[in-house]
């Protein structure tokens, strides 16, 4: 048996005390430790957990106003505030808003603040700086002016270094824990980030609406090409001019559906897929029956070969343009025509009027009489050309009245005479007697027929032999409306035609034969005299084009320069003296022989200055003057004689060669007789001698 000494025992059961009591501190030590650990853990998990779920009340949406409510509501449920406010400052904004607010600050939603107000609130939102208050500061703090707190945070949304404004918190109790003021922080750095985002998806999406409505409201068409020239997007206009919804419009080939095969369109944009900045071409969609003006450009920023393609629809102002350059050409050919007529209508005159006077000459030959009626006919004929010349190259404003479509007809017929014979076609005319007349412009209307008839000759023109080449003009009355119809045997237009036939630039000719105006410019005025023009399938396989117009009640009234009757003799009645003032000695000698021949005395004045010189010397019975002949200032006799001698305008005859428009208003306003040459003798005769024959007073 083994004796322990009781020291030693003594001394052991120390030791072994004294370790149980090291055990058991490091275990009350290390308790407390995991105890602690154990609660932050808690707190983080906790802290976790509320951001977890203001991640969902901030991704909800992206409306300002809900994502501040959310935020307050948040504030006061997870951090332990009794209230809570997020306050904007808008840039450029002298006041703070207050646009969310939760707890006992609820009050305060709507309100605004100064950013001069002394409060912690606009401090915060001026500083950038969380600011905090426990209740123990010796001068006190704050939220608002004039709202004091005993503990509260208020930390700045502040995000891209800008401060959009602050989130407070307020209590009542102990102040807030550094926790508590850390998540507030983060939670306004996340709502920072979360309200500048939506501002700025909104700043995207309103100019995306407005760049689309832009795009959409732009009257000319735009798609965007792929680099295999497929459309990927494309606005209305470009959908209008394919005639598809605009839902159907990305996945179609721009080429193929535009223009149909066409190398110059693909060249462009090859040449733009090249990097370079082709000019853009104008080219007409035989797919459409369009004209169409296209420029491309590549698309930056996509992949290569992109391209945006703008494209104009300019058939219409391409068709006012090629109008403009048409009247421009019929201008000057009525400038041209004018001067040739004013040239030819003396020497007319005189050959018209001397073979007459020579064909009554007692004893003349009969042989040598027809010669000079031939002279005088060809004279007339002559003469008839170059007035239907004038009717067609005449330009200018429409002046309506009533017109007679039975003489358009035939002065148009007689127009293009000479193609009818050069091209061996046989011209009939089936015109209805007692047809009434039509208001409208004779000029625009003659343009309509000749149109018209040009273009029957010309399609009959290449009928193959064994086909009748025969173009009918005919017009006949249908109710209260006049038709002109022009027929022809030629080859017809084909059924996929009828649609476009009166489409500008539309033309089934050869290129080069035909510009594809006329029937368009013919329907536009036709329309504008309140009718139609149609066209049909002629009973011979050929084309028949019918002109409707309505007719009018008024009759027909003969141009003060239209021709009358002839009569012989009329000058005979009553023997007197006569002044005859022209420029020309053919007519002078002419018309000098005319009267003589009849027995009266004529006086011939060389020029304007001869013939107020003899006006003042003697009196005269008739005067037969040229109304341009002018003074050596400029002045017109006519203006002279009315001015000077008004009482010898019914003894006066004015006789014109000048066929500007101008001319006959200035004739109708002096009150005298007129003519116009060439004239034939029995015309002056007939005139003449209505003013012989009258009373002198």
């Amino acid at each position: 048996m083994i004796t322990i000494p009781l020291g030693a025992a003594l001394l052991g059961a120390g030791l072994l005390l004294t370790a149980a009591g090291f055990v058991a501190r490091a275990w009350r030590r290390r308790t407390g430790a995991l105890e602690l650990a154990q609660r932050e853990l808690s707190r983080r998990l906790s802290e976790l957990f509320s951001l977890q779920e203001l991640t969902f009340l901030l991704s909800e949406s992206l409306d300002p106003d809900r994502i501040v409510r959310q935020v307050a509501r948040y504030v006061v449920r997870f951090l332990g505030a009794d209230g809570a406010v997020v306050a904007l400052a808008r840039s450029g904004d002298e006041d703070i808003h207050i646009a969310g607010a939760e707890g006992t600050l609820s009050y305060l939603e709507g309100t605004k603040v100064p950013r001069t107000d002394t409060g912690i609130l606009a401090s915060v939102v001026t500083s950038g700086q969380l600011e905090r208050a426990d209740g123990s500061e010796p001068q006190g703090k704050t939220l608002l002016a004039g709202f004091p707190m005993r503990r509260m945070a208020v930390a700045p949304l502040r995000a891209h270094g800008t401060t959009h404004g602050a989130i407070a918190m307020v209590g009542g109790g102990d102040p807030f824990t550094e926790g508590q003021v850390r998540l507030l922080t983060t939670v306004a750095v996340h709502t920072a980030t979360v309200l500048t985002n939506g501002h700025l998806f909104q700043l995207i999406k309103s100019g995306k609406e407005e760049w689309e409505s832009t795009f959409d409201a732009l009257s000319s068409g735009i798609a965007l090409l792929d680099e295999r020239g497929v459309v990927r997007r494309a606005n209305r206009a470009f959908a209008q001019i394919i005639s598809r919804p605009i839902t159907e419009v990305p996945g179609v080939p721009f080429v193929e559906t535009v223009f149909g095969q066409s190398p110059e369109v693909v060249a462009l944009l090859d040449s733009a897929r090249r990097g370079e900045r082709p000019a853009g071409i104008t080219i007409r969609s035989e797919r459409w029956r369009r004209v169409f003006q296209l420029h491309t450009t590549p698309m930056p920023g996509t992949e290569p070969g992109g391209l945006v393609a703008l494209i104009d629809d300019v058939t219409e102002r391409k068709a006012l343009e090629a109008q403009i350059i048409q009247h421009e050409k019929m201008a000057a050919v009525g400038q041209l025509v004018s001067g040739v007529a004013h040239e030819l209508n003396n020497p007319l005159t005189s050959i018209a009027g001397l073979a007459e006077l020579l064909t009554e000459q007692p004893g003349m030959p009969p042989r040598a009489r027809e010669h000079l009626a031939v002279v005088h006919d060809q004279a007339e004929r002559a003469g008839k050309i170059v007035r239907n010349l004038l009717t067609f190259a005449r330009q200018g404003p429409a002046e309506f009245g009533t017109v007679d479509l039975n003489d358009v007809a035939r002065r148009t017929a007689l127009l293009i005479g000479y193609e009818v014979r050069l091209r061996e076609v046989t011209m009939l005319t089936d015109l209805a007697p007692d047809l009434p007349p039509v208001r409208g412009d004779r000029y625009q209307l003659q343009q309509v027929v000749v149109n018209l008839l040009t273009n029957a000759v010309q399609a009959v023109g290449i009928n193959p032999p064994g086909r009748p080449r025969q173009v009918t003009l005919r017009t006949r009355q249908q109710e209260d409306r006049v038709v002109l119809e022009v027929e022809d045997t030629g080859p017809g237009i084909p059924d996929e035609h009828l649609a476009n036939i009166f489409d500008p630039f539309f033309t089934t000719k050869e290129p080069g034969q035909g510009t594809g105006l006329g029937l368009s410019l013919s329907f536009s005025i036709v329309a504008r005299h309140g009718g139609t023009l149609q066209v049909h399938r002629g009973p011979d396989g050929g084309a028949l084009f019918a002109m409707t117009i309505p007719a009018t009640r008024s009759s027909v009234t003969a141009s003060p320069l239209a021709r009358s009757e002839p009569s012989a003799g009329d000058i005979t009645t009553r023997r007197g003296t006569v002044l005859l003032v022209d420029a020309d000695p053919a007519v002078r000698g002419m018309i000098t022989a005319l009267f003589r021949d009849a027995g009266h005395r004529v006086e011939a004045a060389r020029d304007a200055a001869h013939g107020v010189q003899l006006l003042g010397e003697r009196n005269f019975d008739l005067i037969i003057a040229d109304p341009g002949a002018t003074m050596a200032d400029g002045g017109r006799f006519a203006d002279i004689l009315m001015a000077q001698w008004p009482g010898l305008r019914d003894r006066t005859i004015l006789a014109t060669a000048d066929v500007r428009p101008g001319t006959e208003e200035w004739l109708r306003e002096l009150g005298c007789r007129y003519v116009r040459k060439p004239f034939n003798a029995a015309d002056l005769r007939k005139v003449a001698g209505e003013v012989l024959g009258q009373d002198r007073k």
